[in-house]
C-alpha cells in the first residue's frame, strides 16, 4: 500500500479564505491532481479517508471546505453515525448554508481550487480530474462546464437536483464540457428521479460529452458515505472501481 502525507492548507478565495483538506502519495512527487467535492455533511474524518484511498492510488488530492464563508470545518458539529431521518435538526442547520452556496459563488471558489491545486508544486502538469458526492457531484459537473480547459475527467456519486426545470440546472453547461464524465446513481434516491437521469442523459449525448451513466441497483442516496445510515459497502466499492478506473484512463 501506498504511504500518502495529509495536512491541512487554506486557500485564497475572493471571498476569504476556504479551509482545505491536501493528502498525495508520501514520495516527494508530483501526481496528477483531483478536486474533491464534499457532500453537504462537509469537511470531515470520513471525507479525508476518502481523499487518503484516492492518493494511495497515485493522486494529490484537495477537498476543500466549500462552506468556508460559514465558518471552518466542521462548519456543523455531527454525530459519529449520521442518520438524517433520527437527526432532522442536522438539516435546519445545514438546509441554509447549502442554499447559500449559489452557482456563480460556487463557481467563483472552483477557480481558487483549480488554481491552487495545479500550482502546487506536488501536483503534476496537466488538467485535473474531480470526483463529487452528494451536491459534490452538482459542483463537479457546472466545474466541468466552466472550466473545460483544466478539467479531463468528471465523477460524480448519488448527486441530487443534476437536471431540473431550473433555469441554473446543472445539466445545462453540457455544450461546455470537453472531460470525460462518469455518475453513480442510486435508484433509491429521490433526490434524483428517473426523469432527471434521462434528462442528463439526453443532454450529455446531444453535446457529444463522452460519459458514462450507471444506475446502482438498491443503494441510497449517500451511499459512499460510511459514516450515514445510508451507506451501501457493495455499492461503495463498485464507485471505487468505476472511479479510479476513470482517473487512470484520463489523468
Amino acid at each position: 500500500m501506498t504511504a500518502v502525507r495529509g495536512t491541512s492548507v487554506d486557500i485564497p478565495t475572493q471571498d476569504g479564505v476556504a479551509d482545505a483538506y491536501l493528502t498525495h502519495p508520501d514520495d516527494g512527487s508530483p501526481h496528477p491532481g483531483v478536486l474533491l467535492y464534499m457532500d453537504a455533511f462537509g469537511l470531515r474524518p470520513h471525507l479525508k479517508k476518502m481523499a487518503d484511498r484516492l492518493a494511495e492510488a497515485g493522486y494529490t488530492v484537495l477537498a476543500p471546505n466549500v462552506f468556508y464563508r460559514h465558518g471552518r470545518a466542521p462548519v456543523v458539529e455531527l454525530p459519529d453515525l449520521i442518520d438524517p431521518a433520527r437527526r432532522p435538526e442536522i438539516f435546519e442547520h445545514l438546509g441554509p448554508v447549502m442554499q447559500s452556496l449559489t452557482p456563480d459563488l460556487a463557481m467563483r471558489d472552483a477557480d481558487a481550487y483549480l488554481a491552487w491545486l495545479t500550482d502546487c508544486p506536488l501536483t503534476a502538469d496537466g488538467p485535473v480530474g474531480i470526483t463529487g458526492y452528494c451536491m459534490g457531484a452538482g459542483l463537479a459537473l457546472r466545474t466541468a462546464g466552466a472550466y473545460p480547459e483544466r478539467v479531463a475527467a468528471v465523477a460524480g456519486f448519488h448527486g441530487g437536483r443534476l437536471a431540473t426545470d431550473a433555469a441554473d440546472s446543472p445539466h445545462l453547461v453540457a455544450d461546455r464540457i470537453t472531460a470525460e464524465l462518469y455518475f453513480g446513481h442510486a435508484d433509491q434516491d429521490p433526490s434524483l428521479p428517473s426523469e432527471q437521469i434521462n434528462r442528463l442523459g439526453e443532454a450529455l449525448t446531444a453535446a457529444g460529452v463522452r460519459h458514462r451513466s450507471e444506475v446502482y441497483t438498491g443503494a441510497h442516496h449517500g451511499f459512499t458515505q460510511a459514516d450515514t445510515a445510508a451507506y451501501d459497502s457493495t455499492a461503495d466499492e463498485r464507485h471505487w472501481k468505476a472511479l479510479t478506473a476513470l482517473l487512470d484512463r484520463t489523468l
